[in-house]
């Protein structure tokens, strides 16, 4: 692993240093007090205390998600992520870990995003943080100035204190108290939530969960005690897909998780071709208080 990842990781049962071990084939994070921490062979750190509540998206979601994003359907999310980075990154102080800033994407996935972030900053690092073995297997691959670990983000991250540039957060679940604490005072919260009118074509034609009309209002209550915000915009496009895209899309997120397969597959059909959708989506730029 990267020793300038390494040095800002902290073990999740006690909070101490880790260090680097091998033993014949096998690699290990430990900590002074012999705690220690399997690195799997393709190439993710397993971070967590104990069990994990949930285990994350499936395989089959990831697969997914990675076909999706690679067709370029959400660059313009990429694209927004790495400008509002590069800003953040350049509000350090270039002293201690600014020096070498560390970039953590909590709920990472795939770790597409993180490796487009990353591809802007030619002197950050990045972790990419998830509890799906799955989407850590491709998250280790994501780019080479980037290492993944498997972690809870409602729990303890495994991370020091003011270690972390730029924390995104991208479509996954925000621990605000925790957020606050890896950040660097000067560091940035990059939070990515769906805007009211996403996807809003495909929700009454497919059966799909709706956008939560309260959205902005329950990630603002989530942050609001720890983070001020800085800055915040919508991110609109015209998405045109064929019925299979369409499929995937659905088999990405959440909807997959509530919707009969059989069913889907007969809307899909009625579907006309290409289907025209809008991605919406809002940057929140958050600073600590």
């Amino acid at each position: 692993m990267d020793p300038r990842i390494l040095d800002r990781l902290r073990c999740p049962v006690c909070g101490e240093p880790l260090a680097e071990a091998t033993a014949g084939t096998t690699s290990a994070l430990r900590c002074p007090r012999r705690h220690s921490f399997d690195i799997a062979r393709q190439g993710y750190v397993n971070l967590l205390a104990g069990r994990a509540p949930h285990v994350g998206d499936s395989a089959e979601m990831v697969a997914a998600r990675a076909d999706f994003l690679a067709a370029g359907h959400y660059d313009l999310i990429s694209a927004a992520l790495s400008e509002a980075a590069t800003e953040a990154v350049g509000r350090l102080p270039t002293s201690g870990f600014g020096a070498y800033p560390l970039v953590v994407d909590a709920g990472a996935g795939t770790g597409r995003y993180l490796g487009a972030v990353l591809a802007a900053l030619p002197d950050a690092v990045g972790l990419a943080l998830d509890v799906s073995k799955p989407a850590l297997r491709r998250a280790a691959r994501a780019h080479p100035r980037a290492a993944a670990a498997l972690a809870d983000t409602w729990q303890r991250l495994p991370l020091a204190d003011a270690s972390t540039a730029v924390l995104l957060n991208v479509f996954a679940p925000r621990n605000g108290p925790e957020f606050h604490r890896v950040l660097d005072p000067a560091g940035t919260l990059l939070v990515v939530t769906p805007d009211t009118d996403h996807l809003a074509e495909l929700v009454d034609a497919l059966g799909l969960l709706r956008v939560d009309p309260d959205k902005a209002d329950r990630v603002s209550g989530s942050l609001g005690g720890h983070f001020t915000p800085a800055s915040s915009a919508v991110h609109r496009a015209e998405l045109t897909m064929t019925r299979p895209e369409v499929a995937t899309l659905v088999g990405m997120g959440p909807s997959a998780w509530h919707t009969d397969p059989a069913a889907l597959d007969t809307r899909l059909g009625a579907l006309p071709e290409p289907v025209r959708v809008t991605m919406a989506v809002r940057l929140d730029v958050l600073r600590p208080r």
